[in-house]
């Protein structure tokens, strides 16, 4: 016959077990509604394709006061440096792609709009918007990736911000939409060459040492297929990280690979998509393009690496250089992770980010 004092002891046991067991559970289930501090119990995206990127958050440190020189004195760049244009109200700013690199965000303000400017390297895209919802936003990086794309948040609310979407995804601003204003991603040549009085972001920004931003954070990268994080949509028909214009027009989406506009041999090039004519010029030797309306207007196009365009539009159509649009049908949602990727072996390998 057993002894009483066992089972009791075994009872005891098994209850402190189970409650173990339970807490375990709710330890799991309230990370799970929540990362970087960010709350997403409430989301408009699929949560499993939301990833830490490996930094906290304000990790990656925006630019709050930006500082910015004249043209002729910007001898932190040289003529095939890459920059992210802006003209606002008249205003033409230019953002060094290797200092947005290091940061992502920049907070201007042009005369009384503010204005966010926006990076993410991981899927090379590049965007402006009015910082202006209820108000005045400030905008800071979260450190979490949806579709391998920068989530910004803005410091008012704490809501998550989707870049490429230009949509709050959680948080009390979540529906909420940023308006575009057109980009331009080019060289810094050509860019001075048509805004000959613009203003250039300088590299002494008080936060790294100048010197910093002339390396590269991610070597090798742009020419690998590889993609570190969860994409919702794939399509192999073109190199992952081939820059293509990505553009919006009535509710429909169109894709235009920078190699294929360059393929033309006339230009401008006229391209017909959405019951719109469209004027696109392309810039030599900068492998960029503007896109224009019937009127002369310039299209908010998106500059970005082909696999970040196709993970948010698997609707889209094809720009060829022999003038055939190809319409791709949409294929099942599936994550698409590349597992022989270690962000921890590359930062050893690569060295930490500068300041990072």
């Amino acid at each position: 016959m057993m002894n009483p004092h066992y089972h009791r002891q075994r009872k005891l046991y098994l209850f402190s077990f189970a409650i173990s067991i339970i807490a375990s559970f709710s330890i799991t289930s309230l990370h799970a509604e929540s990362l970087n501090d960010f709350d997403l119990s409430e989301l408009t995206v699929p949560k499993k394709f939301i990833r830490s990127g490996g930094l906290p958050k304000d990790g990656i440190p925006s630019i709050e006061q930006p500082r910015f020189m004249e043209a002729e004195d910007a001898y932190h760049l040289r003529v095939t440096d890459r920059v992210l244009g802006v003209v606002v109200d008249g205003m033409a700013r230019a953002y060094p792609i290797k200092i947005l690199d290091k940061h992502e965000i920049v907070n201007d303000q042009f005369g009384d709009k503010p204005v966010v400017v926006t990076y993410c390297p991981l899927s090379g895209s590049g965007m402006a918007f009015q910082s202006y919802v209820d108000g005045p936003k400030r905008f800071g990086v979260s450190g979490l990736l949806y579709n391998s794309d920068v989530l910004i948040y803005d410091r008012e609310t704490e809501s998550l911000w989707s870049q490429i979407m230009g949509e709050a995804v959680s948080g009390p601003m979540i529906g909420d939409t940023l308006e575009r204003i057109p980009t331009s991603n080019t060289t810094w040549s050509t860019w001075k060459a048509k805004h000959p009085n613009t203003r250039v972001l300088s590299a002494e920004q008080g936060i790294y040492p100048a010197y910093a931003y002339d390396r590269n954070s991610y070597p090798g990268y742009t020419e690998s297929k590889r993609i570190w994080f969860p994409i919702e949509n794939k399509n192999r028909k073109i190199h992952p990280k081939e820059v293509v214009l990505g553009l919006e027009l009535n509710g429909e989406f169109k894709a235009y690979p920078i190699k294929e506009l360059e393929a033309k041999s006339q230009t401008p090039c006229i391209d017909y998509f959405a019951g719109h004519e469209l004027i696109i010029e392309i810039e030599p030797g900068a492998a960029s393009a503007v896109i224009r309306d019937a009127e002369g207007e310039i299209l908010p196009a998106l500059s970005l690496y082909w696999f970040a365009w196709y993970a948010f539009h698997p609707d889209t159509d094809i720009f060829t250089s022999t003038g055939k649009s190809v319409t791709k049908k949409r294929r099942p949602t599936k994550i698409f992770y590349d597992t022989k990727y270690s962000y921890a072996r590359n930062r050893a390998r690569n060295g930490e980010r500068y300041g990072r």
